[in-house]
């Protein structure tokens, strides 16, 4: 027999928290890939090349050295010293202090687990990266949601508008997921400046700034010191599995990062954080141009038959839905084409767009090109 506790569940139930989770719309897309035979999957957001050989050599090398217990909590000094003096020196801050985590999404969630207590507020422009939201109601926050349809662009007086007492962070993500939407210069130094004005702290995720195709990336590290960075080796050398991140900022938020690291994940792994010291000069020119040649090629197959906002940057095309729906138009794909994309619901409360990832071999690109031709019923 199940004896309940004093609050009337079952002992052995998971916690309410746990509970109110969902299982991510990306990861049932993977789960719905798994299922078919031969599908097209463009769901999957990370990068197709191989991560770089000196990286792989260094991990390995690492591995057999016996470099596989815990590092310092902060990072081994070679990777952590070198990201935090790059760090300094790109936004002029000789007193930014740099801890490594456990991927970025590590970052994220101990960034946030620093900055905000139950009731708190954060800022969020949706569409957005699919954790943003979940992570902060775990920790007792409220999301408040600023819509950037339909050209995703920020309207920084309405980020003005929003902010209340209860602020406390403003979260970009800059090139975007799931839009590829690249803030400008302006947008970026007037949004550090309000932040600063406002005493909110900016939370700028920086994973995908390698990828900038059509203007340069632009952080608003640059324009205030109270601006905390995220950032990592995931997206811009392909080490998903390695998960090795960073996060920069101001020292008193940085320093409660670390102690929250200490009791959570402890650690990046070791292998992966000499892996990463390699990869830091490693050239990557050449991957990132045929990622952007496969954008160019995705919106040339597209063009007039879906409607969608030119990506600036990232590895993601965020077409409207035929129908009006992207979860309707997601289940279609899969049940007459075999086609997994991200429907838009995933990214925000609209249900309006879907998201492509583009980052697939040649095949399945011109198969996922002509699937979406025909679903369109102009292929």
């Amino acid at each position: 027999m199940t004896v309940p506790d004093t609050a009337g569940r079952p002992r052995w139930s998971v916690s309410k928290r746990a509970a109110a989770f969902d299982s991510s719309g990306i990861r049932k897309a993977f789960d719905l890939a798994a299922k078919l035979d031969d599908p097209i999957n463009l769901s999957i957001g990370q990068p197709d090349f191989e991560m770089p050989t000196a990286a792989r050599e260094a991990a390995k090398a690492a591995a057999d050295a016996g470099r596989n217990g815990y590092t310092p909590t902060q990072g081994i000094p070679a990777l952590r010293e070198r990201l935090e003096a790059e760090a300094r020196r790109e936004t002029g801050q000789p007193d930014r202090r740099l801890c490594v985590t456990s991927g970025s999404s590590g970052a994220l969630v101990l960034a946030l687990m620093a900055l905000i207590d139950p009731g708190d507020e954060v800022i969020v422009f949706e569409p957005a990266f699919v954790m943003y939201r979940p992570l902060v109601e775990f920790l007792g926050g409220r999301v408040v949601p600023i819509d950037t349809s339909p050209s995703f662009a920020i309207d920084v007086d309405a980020v003005a508008a929003a902010i209340t007492p209860a602020t406390r962070v403003i979260l970009l993500n800059t090139p975007a997921n799931p839009t590829g939407f690249v803030a400008d210069a302006d947008t970026v130094r007037d949004l550090a400046r309000l932040a600063e004005v406002r005493g909110v702290t900016l939370v700028s995720d920086e994973l995908y700034r390698s990828y900038c195709y059509d203007a340069a990336f632009h952080s608003p590290a640059l324009h205030s010191e109270q601006v905390v960075v995220i950032d990592g080796f995931s997206k811009s050398h392909a080490m998903t599995g390695w998960r090795v991140g960073w996060i920069h900022g101001p020292k008193a938020i940085i320093d409660a990062v670390t102690m929250m690291q200490q009791y959570t994940f402890v650690c990046a792994p070791q292998p992966g954080q000499w892996a990463a010291i390699a990869a830091l000069d490693c050239p990557m020119e050449l991957p990132l141009a045929e990622c952007r040649r496969k954008r160019d090629t995705l919106m040339e197959g597209l063009r007039g038959h879906y409607e969608f906002v030119q990506p600036g940057g990232a590895f993601y095309l965020y077409p409207k839905a035929p129908g009006g729906s992207g979860k309707a138009f997601a289940e279609r794909a899969a049940a007459e084409e075999k086609l997994i994309v991200v429907p838009g619901s995933v990214f925000g409360r609209a249900d309006t767009h879907f998201r492509i990832a583009y980052t697939v071999s040649e095949r399945t690109l011109d198969r996922g090109i002509a699937a979406l031709r025909r679903l369109a019923g102009t292929g």
